[in-house]
Formats: C-alpha cells, structure tokens, sequence
C-alpha cells in the first residue's frame, strides 16, 4: 500500500506499507492505546486519503469492533450531524481532530446536549497540537467529563502512534501521557542524547512494526529523511518536550521552523498563541523574507462568528 504525505520542501512522499507492518501496528495502539475490543464502534471522522482512514479500517476490523463510516461534512446538514451519528449508532469510541472541535464549538453546546453520548467511552484525537480552549471542551461538552481523551500523534510512515494517551494513567490537557506502547520514543538534544525539560527532536531508537519500508522508487530520499541525523536512530521530524511529571507534548514540525533575526520558533508555538485569543478560530503562521531579521512571522486568522476585523483586533 502507498500512501503519499507531504514533505516540507519538494514532491509528496510515498510511503510504502506492507501487511505485517501497518495493520499491525493499527491493531496493537486501537487494543492497547484505546481499549477498542470485540462490541464496540469506532467512528473517527478523518480523510480516507490519509493514513488515519485505512488505520482505522484494518484496525477495527483487527480488533473485532464496527467501524462507523460516513460522507460529508461535520456541520451539514445542520451542526449536530456529528453528535447525532454517535448516538445513533452506539458510537464508543469517538475521534475528532482539534479543527473539527474549534469549528464545531463556534455553534455552542446545544447541538451537542441534544444527543445522547452517554454509551461514549473512549475519545481520541490526532492529526495537530491542540490549544487548551478546545481540549477542555471536547473533555467537557462531548466526554461530559468522564471520558479519557486519548491525544495521539505519530505519522503516515510508521502506521500509527509514537506518543499518545491511554485509559489508565494520568492525563494533562493537550498533552500525551508517553510513548506508544512498543514504541522506543525520546527527544534528543543537538547532540543526540535524551533531552527532559527542553525542546527536542522527537526520535525513535528501535524499530516498531509499522515503519514504512522506505519512500515509492526513492530510497535515498527515505534514508536522508529520517536516518542521516544520528546512527540508527530515525528522527521523525517533531519537536517535542517531556515535562517534569514525564508527560509529553508536541510543539510542531522541526523541518517547519521559523528563524527570525536568529531565533527559531515552530509555526504552531505561534498559532496556538493566536487561536488562544477569544476572537480567533484557526490560524496559520508561515514566515516571509525580511531584509534585516532575514525572516517575518505573518499569521492568517479566521475569526469567530460575530467578531468583526479591525486594527486593534490585528495588534491583539
């Protein structure tokens, strides 16, 4: 199996699967990240072009669990259709990326107290770094406070999870309890040692089951990629912190920094800053030339219903 993913700079990579690799490691982190067993129903609305659709099919089915599948949008025909789909099948296990929250909170929470969530357990969420607005409201108004929020994060060439959640130890908000189960994950410094209390690359040091088995008629650029940093070690290109308590958070793409006047900062640092404002739905942070800090940070914003665009607004 193919599944192309972006790269930074240059064409689209494809990422060659094989049947002992990626439905496997779906299999392993749907049991033993998400507690997904024979009886329940897994809906995570996500793109079937991107790996989280063939990760959620083969391993649902894996796992002896229904997998809920629908076309559309998440706000048409009417807010709800999302909460209403859940309740209607039973869905148990519920995953969502921080954009859909973000878009669906603009409408309240009554399209969500409409429905009946209770036969939810388990919600999930992939795909970016959440800020803390939306986590606690996805905690709150659709978990109704009960249920873990399982935040993963991995990537298209190793099928699956390097950190997420789980069901059994504690959980901070936007955060990952630790590495995959299986998975030998660490953040390394600039020399390649681990790194605690600090920004660093997000590293795995054994192989998992899921690593692709290199890029579609490209194997130097699969090799340049994740392999050329440190001696057998494959740096996945994330930067990440592990916290006093050991929780881990990502901080955004390492391959995507911004450098202005000398300083380095990942877009996301920027955006979560930006979507912290009340008035602000999602941002994008990108960075453009600039003749003396040799580059500028410019943010595009998208602003809650209501909020009206003004100089004082873009100062904020």
């Amino acid at each position: 199996m193919l599944i192309y993913t972006s790269g930074t700079t240059g064409r689209p990579k494809g990422a060659v699967h094989v049947h002992g690799g990626f439905p496997v490691k779906a299999a392993q982190d749907l049991a033993h990240v998400f507690d997904l067993g024979p009886g329940d129903r897994l809906f995570w609305v996500t793109d079937l072009g991107w790996m989280m659709g063939p990760w959620a099919i083969t391993g649902a089915l894996l796992r002896g669990a229904a997998l809920v599948m629908y076309e559309g949008t998440p706000d048409f025909p009417a807010p709800d259709r999302l909460w209403a789909i859940a309740a209607r099948h039973g869905v148990t296990h519920l995953g969502l990326s921080p954009t859909v929250i973000r878009a669906l909170m603009a409408h309240g929470p009554e399209p969500v107290r409409d429905h009946d969530l209770s036969g939810l357990r388990v919600l999930g969420s992939t795909g970016e770094p959440w800020n803390p607005e939306p986590w606690w409201w996805f905690f709150r108004e659709v978990g109704g406070g009960r249920c873990p929020i399982v935040n993963y994060s991995g990537g298209t060439e190793v099928s699956g999870g390097i950190v997420s959640g789980n069901l059994l130890t504690p959980m901070k908000p936007c955060g990952f309890s630790g590495p995959s189960v299986g998975t030998a994950a660490d953040v390394l410094g600039p020399d390649g040692s681990s790194l605690r209390g600090a920004v660093g690359e997000l590293a795995i040091r054994a192989p998992l089951p899921g690593m692709t088995r290199g890029f579609w008629r490209d194997p130097e650029r699969y090799l340049e990629t994740y392999w050329s940093r440190f001696p057998g070690v494959w740096v996945h290109g994330d930067w990440a912190l592990v916290d006093e308590d050991g929780h881990w958070f990502i901080q955004g793409r390492s391959d995507d920094t911004l450098k202005v006047a000398g300083k380095r900062v990942g877009p996301a640092e920027v955006e979560s800053a930006a979507v912290g404002h009340p008035a602000v739905l999602e941002a994008a942070a990108v960075g453009v030339p600039h003749e003396i800090k040799g580059e500028a940070i410019v943010v595009f914003c998208v602003l809650r219903r209501g909020e009206v665009d003004s100089v004082e607004l873009r100062a904020a």
